[in-house]
């Protein structure tokens, strides 16, 4: 019997024996090389068991953090609307959706509610594999960070759809590597606590879609008004596309760009299969267009303007969602604004900066259409309701009601001659005195010196108070220079007080708003109809004046604004240097203020209130008027026989003044008129101011 250990023939085996041996050559490494090797194998050693336990760290720290994620998430529902503020949406006076403000919210929808085309679009656009990673997609991730090394910063994120509502829920729209890191752990606990259908309708509620609306709902109303329940291949893309820039590729900003990012994901949606080559050739020959109210963009300087209007808390400080019904007549809008458009194109030079602005209303004060300059848009700078620019001649009427509540006619015969009040003279615009004229004559040929003559006769105070009274709301300048107008005002202001000269002499304070709602009930949280307002001046001194003013059309400065077989009045206004240039006036019908001038205040030059205002008011209002029935105006004639109310003294304050101020109130006493006129002198005199 062989010994343990020994081979058949007694000797010991070879152990070698058959085995490679370490070195190739048979050569000891030596001790330099089995130095190395120790080195070798004792550092891999080391880095792997330090990242055995980092990894180890880390994966409990993911671990705690997604945790702790976990138990911060409500329900899905609770999730969808993650807006800071409410949102005002405006009802024209037909009750159709012609704008909106604030943060626009659709409402709750769900991601098994929605069109699938928009599912698809998303999924294809955002996160082709968000049906199958756990939330955060390590290819993806992996891809970004070497395109962000090679660029040297974050150029692409490689987010899912997950960490993207991770971002939206608990962090900023900031890019940086923190934020990448902490939208792991995030987006894990939302893969946890929700199902994918649940996690897409957080999704699709929360992501901002330019133009003030967050989720899709709100933004398929916005662009195409409809729900995104309804949409087509063509429209979802059309949405989808703005995810990646919502102001770029806002379909109201540059359709035809966002036509053309839409046929780059329903390429996409091809190659994902949810369209066919069929149904592919469809949606490119028929790209999704916007709805009339979102192409029209109508409205714009209107709502701006109720905006403002409107109570803070239920406008641009609402927390809510608003429903506003308001007086907005969308054709109305298209007619005043071609009317402007086309007297700019054919009347005035191409390249000048002279701007313009148009206020229409109904009698009552109902404003129906607001243009604040000639380009278009929100959020401009709104003349018709911001800029405060004197009046000229155009306040002329506010100094006849005056008169004519004092118990002045429109026959009354006043002196147009040379006039001194103190140190300021005020001249005509043609510098020629026409000697004994009428009220009427003096107020269609837009006389200075009769204008000034009359406030002084009525008292400066008077006319003061009655701007007030008709809607002036700015303050009123003091001295003898206002009866030319040198008082600012708004165009919004200016037409409200013609309105009331047409509505009888009652109030008719400029509106916008028929009431104000909470989206989703019934009652009426506040009404803004026009009531029964004060009577400002007495019908029959509204009848006078508007006579007085239809002359001012037919025989005066305005004949350049007459509307053939149609009764209409209005005044003319003009500042000194021409740097405002006014027409507003009204038909039975309607109220229009126009307003012209340059925004630095500078000259206008060859342009008068009778020229191309005049011009611009009659297009508009012809348009305005197409189809409604001509209608008279209620105005009254005067009767015969006149008084001389003020002489031709060259001086107001002298012997023959004061005898004719005494001569005048006895006259007027007698006959029930108003007391006598403010012999004050002094005050804030300024140039003189030539109107017509």
């Amino acid at each position: 019997m062989a010994q343990r250990g020994m081979g058949k023939d007694g000797h010991e085996p070879n152990r070698r024996k058959g085995r490679k041996s370490r070195h190739p050559d048979g050569a000891d490494p030596g001790p330099v090389g089995r130095a190395v090797r120790f080195v070798v194998l004792g550092t891999a050693g080391l880095v792997w068991r330090i990242l055995w336990r980092v990894g180890l760290v880390g994966a409990a720290v993911l671990a705690l953090a997604t945790g702790y994620y976990y138990s911060q998430l409500p329900a899905p529902g609770v999730l969808f609307d993650g807006r800071g503020g409410g949102s005002v949406t405006m009802l024209d006076r037909h009750g159709n959706v012609f704008a909106w403000r604030g943060e626009q919210y659709g409402g709750e929808l769900r991601a098994t509610e929605v069109s699938p085309h928009l599912i698809h679009a998303v999924v294809s656009a955002e996160d082709r594999r968000f049906w199958d990673h756990p939330g955060v997609d390590v290819r993806g991730l992996a891809r970004a960070m070497l395109v962000n090394l090679r660029a040297g910063r974050v150029v692409q994120g490689g987010s899912t759809l997950t960490q993207q509502v991770a971002k939206n829920v608990f962090l900023t729209a900031e890019r940086s590597i923190e934020r990448k890191l902490k939208e792991v752990p995030m987006a894990l606990a939302l893969e946890l606590k929700y199902d994918k259908e649940d996690i897409l309708s957080i999704y699709l509620n929360r992501v901002y879609l330019g133009a003030g609306t967050f989720g899709f709902e709100a933004a398929s109303q916005r662009y195409f008004g409809k729900s995104a329940r309804l949409l087509s291949s063509a429209e979802a893309a059309m949405l989808a596309g703005l995810l990646r820039a919502p102001s770029r590729y806002a379909p109201t900003s540059d359709l035809e760009r966002a036509q053309g990012r839409a046929s780059v994901i329903i390429r996409l949606m091809e190659e994902e299969g949810y369209l066919t080559q069929a149904q592919v050739t469809e949606a490119l020959a028929s790209p999704a267009e916007l709805s009339a109210a979102a192409a029209a963009r109508a409205g714009g300087y209107f709502a701006d303007w109720v905006m403002e209007t409107a109570p803070g808390f239920l406008a641009k400080d609402t927390t809510e969602d608003v429903t506003m019904a308001t007086t907005f007549d969308p054709e109305i809008q298209r007619k005043a604004e071609a009317a402007l458009a086309r007297v700019f194109a054919e009347k005035v030079k191409e390249g000048s900066t002279a701007q313009a602005a148009i206020v229409v209303m109904s009698r009552d004060g109902a404003v129906r259409a607001i243009v604040g300059g000639r380009e278009q848009g929100t959020g401009q700078f709104n003349r018709a309701s911001q800029a405060l620019r004197q009046t000229g001649s155009a306040f002329k009427p506010v100094v006849y009601a005056a008169a004519l509540e004092a118990g002045w006619s429109p026959n009354d015969i006043v002196e147009d001659a040379p006039l001194t009040i103190g140190n300021w003279s005020p001249s005509n615009y043609d510098n020629r005195f026409r000697g004994p004229i009428t009220l009427t004559d003096a107020l269609a040929n837009s006389i200075n010196t009769v204008a000034v003559r009359v406030s002084e006769q009525v008292g400066r105070e008077r006319v003061a108070a009655m701007a007030t009274r008709l809607g002036i709301t700015s303050p009123i300048a003091p001295g003898p220079a206002v009866a030319l107008g040198t008082s600012e005002a708004t165009l919004v202001d200016m037409t409200g007080v013609y309105a009331t000269i047409a509505n009888a002499g009652g109030s008719a304070a400029p509106y916008g708003i028929r009431e104000i709602r909470l989206r989703g009930e019934d009652l009426p949280l506040m009404r803004g109809d026009a009531a029964v307002g004060e009577q400002v001046i007495a019908p029959r001194s509204a009848a006078l004046l508007t006579y007085m003013m239809r002359e001012v059309i037919e025989a005066g400065t305005g004949r350049r604004a007459r509307l053939p077989g149609r009764e209409a009045a209005g005044k003319t206004g003009t500042t000194q240097a021409a740097r405002d240039a006014w027409f507003i006036g009204f038909t039975a019908d309607y109220v229009t203020g126009v307003w012209m001038g340059n925004d630095d205040n500078t000259p206008l030059t060859g342009v008068t209130g009778g020229g191309l205002p005049a011009e611009i008011w009659r297009e508009a209002m012809l348009a305005i008027h197409e189809g409604i029935e001509p209608k008279p105006l209620r105005l009254e004639s005067p009767g015969p026989g006149s008084l001389l109310m003020a002489g031709g003294a060259s001086s107001l304050g002298g012997a023959d003044t004061v005898v004719e101020r005494v001569f005048n109130d006895v006259l007027r006493g007698l006959l029930g008129g108003g007391g006598g006129g403010d012999t004050r002198r002094g005050g804030d005199f300024r140039p003189n101011t030539s109107d017509r």
